[in-house]
């Protein structure tokens, strides 16, 4: 009698994250990155490290062929660099003025300041609850509830718990809990572009404050959050 061996299939392996070592959990989605020519996968909370690190995701940079194509961009990027220094000499007035006879020598222009771009900055709501209901429809609007989504499939819906911050008037903190692992996101009012990003996670509630371990909002099944009514 022969036996067989019974393999699992390539899409129940695990993925680990190449910059914090942690296993996805199922539902989670592994960004490719590339560290020169090597392939890497990371996690959703990891994607600012991995930028900082150097390493670059995947189809953002366009494809070059051939030794052609690097030597045309070097000359390109020696040219810009010389137009660009000299560009800065003229700014700068350094110029020898030649003394002719009759001549006045004039002092050399002084370079205009150049004036900067104002910051759109957007007014922040005053009570804690319309800060909650903006933070709510920012966090929606983000890529977020994805992760929480494809975490919930597999543990059930999340407690959730929504605080401003009372040291950042225009941030507010979002806890999503499980009793197997958590996700804090916080939320900067203050930009215009709602300014959601990932702050923490872990695997214990206890690493949690108790303000944080409150639920004051509901979870629906595709992610997106909702004011406990």
């Amino acid at each position: 009698m022969t036996t067989k061996d019974i393999r699992a299939p390539a899409s129940d392996a695990h993925v680990t994250c190449d910059v914090c070592g942690r296993t996805l959990l199922r539902g989670e989605r592994a960004h490719p990155y590339l560290e020169g020519a090597t392939h890497r996968s990371v996690c959703e909370l990891c994607t600012g490290r991995a930028l900082e690190e150097g390493w670059i995701r995947e189809g953002t940079v366009p494809a070059y062929a051939g030794r052609d194509s690097v030597s045309d961009r070097r000359r390109s990027l020696l040219g810009r660099f010389r137009r660009r220094q000299a560009a800065s000499v003229a700014e700068e007035g350094e110029l020898v003025a030649v003394e002719q006879p009759g001549s006045v020598l004039q002092a050399p222009e002084r370079p205009r300041a150049r004036l900067r771009e104002p910051r759109h900055v957007r007014a922040v709501p005053t009570s804690p609850e319309q800060r909650i209901t903006a933070a709510i429809a920012a966090f929606n609007a983000s890529e977020h509830p994805r992760t929480v989504a494809g975490v919930a499939r597999s543990l059930g819906l999340p407690m959730v718990s929504i605080s401003p911050l009372s040291d950042r008037p225009s941030v507010v903190r979002l806890v999503v809990a499980w009793e197997l692992c958590w996700y804090r996101y916080e939320v900067d009012l203050a930009e215009e572009d709602g300014g959601v990003r990932a702050a923490g996670q872990g695997n214990e509630l206890d690493e949690l404050d108790p303000g944080e371990r409150e639920p004051n909002a509901l979870c629906t099944e595709n992610g997106s959050l909702a004011v406990d009514a």
